[in-house]
C-alpha cells in the first residue's frame, strides 16, 4: 500500500489514495476480528497454514503493482537518507528485538518471533502513514522498496545472527523462501506495470483492499496455528510488541536528527523504522520457528497499523519548518 501524492491537499486525493487511507484506517478492524474468529475456532482456519506462503507472495506482488522505475531514482539523486534509512531499519529493529527478548526474558519461540519482526523489511503500510503524517513519501517508497529488495539477503543473515542463540534458524532455507515470496513477486508486480500500465492503474484503488485482505488472513492463520499459547503468552507478546514498535518510531526520529536531516525526512524516518513487514516475519516464523513463534508477527500487524495512525494524526499537528512538496 503506498501513496505518491505530495502535491495533492486531502481534498483531492486520487483515487488510490482514498482508497489506501480508509483501509489503512479499517486494517486493525479487520485483523482483530480476523484473530478473533480464528481465535474462537482455531481448527476451521488451521488449512489456512498451508497456503501462507502463497499469500504472501500475493501481498509482494501487490506491491509490486504499485511501484515505478521513478520511485527508484532517488537512490541515485538523494542517496543519503535513502542509505540512512534502510541503515537504521536493519541496525535498530533486529537490536531492539535481541534487547526486547533479553529485558523480558521471552521463552525461545518467542524471542525467535520477536527478533525475526526486528530483521524483516519495512512495512507496506508506512508509505500511507509517512504521507498522513506529512513525510517525504517519495523518500518512504524509495526505502520501503530498497529494504525489500535487500531482505533476502539481509533478513535471514540477521536472523541467523541474533535469533539462532535461541533457536535453530536455516538461513539458507530462509533467503530462498525470501527470494520466492518477496522478491519475484515484487519484480513480477513491477514487469506487470511496466508493459500494462494502463489495465494497473484502474486496479490500483481495488489493491490496498487485496493486500488488506490478504494479510488479515495472514494472521488468522497464524493465530489458529497458535490458539492453545495465546492465552498464556498473548499480553507479554503484545507488551513486547509496543516496546518493539514505540522505540523504533522513537529512535528512527532520532536518527535523523542526529544526522542533520530535516523534519520531513525525519518523520519518514520514524515511520520507516518502526513499521516492519510483520506479515512476511509471521510466515517465515511459522514455516521456520513454529507457531508460537510467529504470534509476535501477528500482533504487530494490528499494533502497528493502530500506532502508526495515531502518530500521524500527532505528527499533523505539529508544524514543520521547511515547506510540504
Amino acid at each position: 500500500m503506498s501513496t505518491r501524492e505530495s502535491t495533492t491537499t486531502d481534498s483531492t486525493l486520487s483515487a488510490e489514495d482514498r482508497s489506501s487511507r480508509i483501509a489503512v484506517t479499517l486494517f486493525p478492524v479487520l485483523i482483530l476480528v480476523g484473530a478473533a474468529v480464528a481465535f474462537a475456532a482455531p481448527a476451521t482456519f488451521t488449512p489456512l497454514g498451508e497456503i501462507i506462503s502463497p499469500l504472501l507472495g500475493i501481498i509482494m506482488f501487490g506491491m509490486g503493482l504499485t511501484l515505478t522505475l521513478p520511485d527508484f531514482k532517488l537512490v541515485a539523486t538523494r542517496p543519503l537518507p535513502v542509505l540512512l534509512g534502510v541503515l537504521a531499519q536493519y541496525a535498530v529493529m533486529p537490536l531492539l528485538g535481541l534487547g526486547i527478548a533479553f529485558a523480558l526474558q521471552l521463552p525461545a519461540d518467542l524471542a525467535a518471533g520477536v527478533i525475526l519482526v526486528g530483521c524483516a523489511p519495512g512495512g507496506t503500510s508506512s508509505n500511507v502513514v509517512t504521507y498522513l503524517a506529512k513525510g517525504d513519501t517519495a523518500l518512504s517508497v524509495a526505502m520501503t522498496s530498497v529494504s525489500t529488495l535487500l531482505a533476502p539477503l539481509l533478513t535471514p543473515v540477521l536472523t541467523l545472527w541474533l535469533a539462532g542463540q535461541y533457536l535453530p534458524v536455516d538461513g539458507a532455507g530462509m533467503a530462498l523462501s525470501i527470494l520466492q515470496i518477496v522478491l519475484l513477486p515484487v519484480a513480477a508486480g513491477l514487469l506487470v506495470r511496466l508493459f500494462l500500465p494502463r489495465l494497473v492503474t484502474r486496479a490500483l484503488p481495488a489493491l490496498p483492499w487485496i493486500s488488506v485482505i490478504t494479510i488479515t488472513l495472514v494472521v488468522v492463520a497464524v493465530v489458529s496455528g497458535s490458539a492453545d499459547s495465546i492465552v498464556d503468552a498473548g499480553l507479554l507478546v503484545l507488551l513486547a510488541v509496543v516496546l518493539h514498535n514505540g522505540l523504533g518510531y522513537a529512535i528512527g526520529y532520532t536518527f535523523g536528527r542526529l544526522t542533520g536531516q530535516p523534519e520531513r525526512v525525519r518523520r519518514t524516518m520514524s515511520v520507516e523504522v518502526g513499521m516492519q513487514n510483520s506479515g512476511l516475519a509471521a510466515g517465515l516464523a511459522a514455516q521456520y520457528f513454529s507457531p508460537l513463534a510467529a504470534l509476535p508477527g501477528a500482533v504487530f500487524s494490528v499494533w502497528h497499523n493502530v500506532s502508526g495512525a495515531v502518530l500521524a494524526a500527532y505528527l499533523r499537528r505539529r508544524p514543520i519548518d521547511e515547506p510540504v512538496s
